[in-house]
């Protein structure tokens, strides 16, 4: 019996289906993943299925060699996978779904092959979380992250070619020139492409496992370093010629430069390895570049593909949860009745009001139902807060609340202090509002900001806690609606921070008796 002969076996196919069901159960979420990779970030996510593929491919022969009864560990797995798939359905939590299909495959395979089979193929396998998003709070973050750091490095390479400079936020100041380091600037576009080449090199590596750690670890600071030397060049470049230096096909092919550059500097790190080693042969024989895979051994006997209990129970369980993501998929949520905030007071308590609209582009990325901004002043004082509230009458994928904590920080803004704090002047269930106290600041610029989830009778800070509630309360009650509400207030220069949290404080006494009207309990 021949390799190919076993590629169309009924096993086979059972094989190919199980996959095929896992993928329908998980569409929403792969639809979406795919989506993303159209972005810079992302755009080599198209590659990653066929690597793996590949990989598996070249794997063949060895596999049929080892190839056993399914394993009960991959009906756990599959247990977990189809969990995480539902907590991701009813939390409106994409990437959740995600990495559901990710489990899923090594239940897969677990089910097929077992363990000795995965073994084998673990890589492969493992390769394909490089194709998954990172969830949008960890992406913002790191990219705010890495703007700021690579700003700063940036303007050090600046200062080394002896050109005047200074740093506020994000914001390099040339002088006759500002250069602000957006999130395209931050350096993901490189580090995520980076890391997947990291992984697969550090897999064909033939070398001690701990070289093989270092090898994947060093695409971060590598691209960090990288990205901030580009930025330092586009300042150099911007002072000797002008702006349009930072613009257009010189600055795309400056980025490419730094990528290849990134390559470069990570293959030297194994050249590095290879002359601290006492190797006799040729740097190129330190890949595997036949991936353990090569030409058909003489004598081949595969050993047969059978279909063990675990991966009959394992059919069942994704043939049962065909109906359940149809049902998730059509169920509508219960969603009460409650006041437009068209119609929301914008005078109440010694404050007076003007709404404003947020733009076209930033609704359609909230995809909220309904929304109030607007900045109220207080009568008589230059004091003004500025409220925002968005209100989600469901939260499915792709459609539910964003957490400040992602979007606070940005424009050369940094987060100077985050805690959770009692309000005591405003009780509610026999208890104080808690809110997120966030201390924004820019050079001698400072922001207050409160913030928390509101809706379904609860009073939420924690961002986590309040997805795990939209999955409880979907499944219990079959509600998934609630809102976010944000006040933010200027610190004048000299003024004290208790002034901002008094004002705040007040603003809040007058209107947040009027919520319960538009966000219902």
């Amino acid at each position: 019996m021949d390799i190919q002969s076993l590629m169309f076996k009924k096993e086979t196919l059972l094989l190919i289906l199980s996959i095929a069901v896992l993928g329908w159960v998980c569409y929403d979420g792969l639809e979406l993943m795919v989506g993303w990779w159209d972005r810079d970030e992302y755009s080599h996510g198209y590659m990653i299925p066929l690597v793996a593929v590949y990989l598996l491919w070249q794997k063949r022969f060895v596999l049929a060699q080892q190839v056993e009864g399914g394993s009960y560990a991959g009906v756990a797995l599959l247990l977990l996978a189809l969990f995480t798939w539902l907590l991701g359905e009813l939390s409106a939590i994409y990437t959740i779904i995600q990495y559901a299909f990710f489990i899923g495959m090594f239940a897969i395979a677990l089910l097929w092959v077992g363990v000795k089979g995965v073994k084998i193929i673990w890589a492969p396998i493992f390769y394909l979380v490089f194709m998954i998003p990172l969830p949008n709070f960890l992406y913002f973050n790191l990219s705010q992250e890495l703007q700021l750091i690579s700003s700063m490095i940036g303007v050090a390479v600046i200062r080394l070619f002896d050109i005047s400079v200074y740093l506020e936020g994000n914001v390099i100041d040339l002088g006759v020139y500002q250069l602000q380091v957006v999130e395209a600037c931050s350096g993901l576009r490189y580090l995520f492409p980076l890391m997947s080449f990291g992984f697969l090199i550090s897999y064909i590596y033939r070398g001690p496992v701990w070289q093989k750690i270092i090898i994947f670890l060093s695409t971060i600071p590598i691209t960090v370093v990288m990205n901030s030397f580009r930025i330092g060049v586009i300042g150099v470049t911007v002072e000797h010629f002008g702006i349009a230096a930072a613009e257009g096909f010189l600055h795309d092919f400056e980025g490419w430069i730094v990528f290849m550059a990134c390559l470069g500097v990570l293959l030297f790190e194994i050249w590095l390895f290879y002359l601290c080693s006492s190797r006799q042969n040729s740097f190129g024989s330190l890949f595997d570049l036949d991936f353990g895979g090569g030409e058909q051994p003489e004598n081949f006997e595969p050993k047969p593909l059978r279909l063990a209990t675990p991966a009959w129970v394992g059919i069942a369980l994704l043939i049962i949860a065909i109906p359940g993501s149809n049902y998730f998929a059509e169920r509508q949520d219960i969603v009460p009745d409650r006041m437009a905030f068209i119609d929301f007071p914008l005078e109440q308590g010694g404050w007076l009001g003007k709404q404003t609209a947020l733009e076209k582009t930033v609704l359609e990325e909230l995809k909220l139902t309904d929304y109030f901004i607007g900045n109220f002043k207080k009568v008589g004082t230059p004091d003004i807060v500025n409220f925002y509230t968005a209100w989600y009458q469901e939260q499915r994928k792709g459609a539910s609340i964003h957490s400040p904590k992602s979007c606070l920080p940005g424009g050369g803004w940094q987060i100077k202090s985050h805690t959770i704090e009692p309000v005591d002047e405003i009780v509610r269930n026999e208890g104080p509002l808690f809110i997120n106290r966030v201390n924004m600041q820019m050079g001698k610029h400072n922001q207050l900001v409160y913030y928390w989830f509101e809706g379904r009778g609860r009073n939420i800070t924690n961002e986590y806690l309040a997805k795990w509630y939209i999955f409880w309360d979907s499944v219990t009650r079959q509600r998934t609606d609630g809102a976010l509400v944000r006040l933010v207030t200027y610190v004048p220069e000299g003024e004290d921070i208790a002034e901002a949290d008094k004002r705040l404080v007040e603003f809040l006494s007058a209107f947040y008796h009027q919520l319960p009207e538009y966000i219902p309990e």
